[in-house]
């Protein structure tokens, strides 16, 4: 079993400038990186074959710096054989290449030699996982800036003794020991994290001797419940039951503090300490927030998990797509009105009310309990009508559903959730044999743990 414990750290002062530079020099480091890979594949694949102004020889395919097929100088490797004995001489990939040439950074910047040698090859993996997610579909890969790029990390090196951790080149450092490692696991990795009011610490503890979990087995009429995500009330539940929405960041309390304590921030000179002083301030209240908003949606996660139900039927949800800007209304050169003022303050609520990280932590905790989660497509659940089936816009009146068509009436919200859940049923009735322990199990465990790295 793999999972992941975050402590705070107690860092002495020296420690805390040297993590501060490291994570500087990093940062710049992956934004070279980066910056080296795009500009290969310009040359490369977009140029085509170009002059080397240092070497003026012809750059081709097979002599490229950084790319999928080909290195700087020699772009194979000579210690692979086949089962015959012979050379192989197989490409080098992007990472492989950037990692081999990590010594002769730390020659021509002998500042880099400070940092470990494996939190600098975990900087470049850190970068080849962006390109894996983007050729899966996800955005390209960013530049990292201080907001960002606040973290790195260590594979090897990591040892605990009592309330002090050893971390190789930074030497042992106090950290608040708040939850003990059970016995058996043992460190994989661990990543150091700058935040408003200190620095963590996530460790990737494994036991292999400790089976995963798995699910349990549905019977021919297992018992599910949906769930309607919400901004008035925060889940509307199809049993009937609501639960509240606290609006950390949207109260009138939180709108108006974060508003004075900005307004200090612009009124100090740009550049000074006293700026300085206040951003932070400001962050430590953002995080605040956070820190509220999370414990809150592990209490609900825990409220809807726990109760007697096999299956969770979840909305599959495009937040992205929801909280996208209006398309611009142009005519003959003049912008109209489109929405977008009123938009702006339904994208902060949706934001505030977090139902991305609400969803992972109820995948999460469903898979610690033996319970499967399916996620539903929710378009039209709020308008179609559960007594006669017909969908109409008009059917919906704020939380108030009225059918136009058969007079059906109750509350919208719980309707819809009663829809998700019908709908779940089906597909769970037909397809029981194929929710096993497998369904969905990796998908809440890894994605949490992504949060915490």
């Amino acid at each position: 079993m793999l999972t992941n414990y975050i402590y705070k750290l107690r860092p002495n002062q020296t420690q805390v400038l040297k993590m501060s530079a490291w994570v500087n020099m990093l940062r710049s480091h992956y934004n070279w990186c980066l910056n080296d890979r795009i500009t290969q594949y310009s040359q490369q694949f977009i140029q085509g074959d170009y002059c080397d102004i240092i070497t003026y020889g012809e750059v081709s395919p097979l002599t490229c710096f950084v790319s999928k097929s080909g290195a700087t100088g020699n772009p194979w490797k000579d210690d692979k054989f086949d089962q015959e004995g012979k050379a192989r001489n197989p490409r080098r990939s992007a990472a492989d290449i950037q990692i081999t040439a990590l010594p002769e950074l730390k020659i021509a910047r002998p500042w880099y030699a400070q940092i470990d040698s494996t939190v600098l090859q975990q900087n470049v993996k850190r970068l080849d996982t962006a390109y894996k997610n983007f050729f899966e579909g996800r955005g390209f890969p960013r530049f990292k800036n201080r907001s960002n790029f606040t973290s790195f990390t260590y594979v090897m090196g990591v040892k605990l003794k009592g309330n002090k951790i050893y971390l190789p080149k930074l030497g042992w450092m106090r950290f608040h020991n708040s939850r003990s490692i059970p016995d058996g696991f043992t460190i994989k990795a661990c990543t150091v994290r700058k935040r408003q009011n200190g620095w963590y610490i996530s460790i990737r503890i494994e036991d292999k001797s400790v089976p995963e979990y798995s699910a349990k087995l549905l019977s021919d009429n297992p018992k599910v419940i949906g769930c309607d995500l919400g901004i008035t009330k925060l889940v509307h539940l199809s049993d009937g039951h609501q639960i509240e929405n606290p609006k950390f960041a949207t109260n009138k309390k939180a709108k108006r503090t974060l508003k004075i304590r900005q307004r200090r921030v612009s009124r100090k000179v740009k550049g000074s300490k006293n700026r300085k002083k206040a951003a932070i301030i400001v962050g430590r209240f953002h995080q605040k927030i956070g820190n509220k908003r999370q414990a809150h949606q592990w209490k609900v996660a825990d409220k809807i998990v726990s109760r007697n139900v096999d299956v969770i039927a979840l909305e599959d949800l495009n937040i992205s797509g929801m909280m996208r800007r209006c398309k611009v209304k142009n005519d003959n050169g003049r912008f109209l009105k489109n929405g977008q003022s009123r938009k702006k303050g339904l994208n902060r609520s949706i934001s505030d009310a977090g139902w991305g990280e609400l969803i992972l932590k109820i995948e999460y905790l469903a898979v610690k309990q033996g319970k499967i989660t399916v996620k539903i497509n929710p378009k039209h659940s709020s308008q179609e009508c559960r007594n006669c089936g017909h969908i109409d816009k008009s059917n919906r009146d704020g939380e108030k559903f009225i059918c136009v068509e058969c007079g059906y009436h109750e509350h919208a919200d719980i309707g819809a959730a009663k829809t998700i859940r019908d709908r779940a049923l089906t597909i769970v009735r037909g397809d029981s044999a194929k929710l096993g322990a497998s369904h969905l199990r990796p998908k809440g465990i890894t994605a949490l743990k992504e949060q915490t790295r």
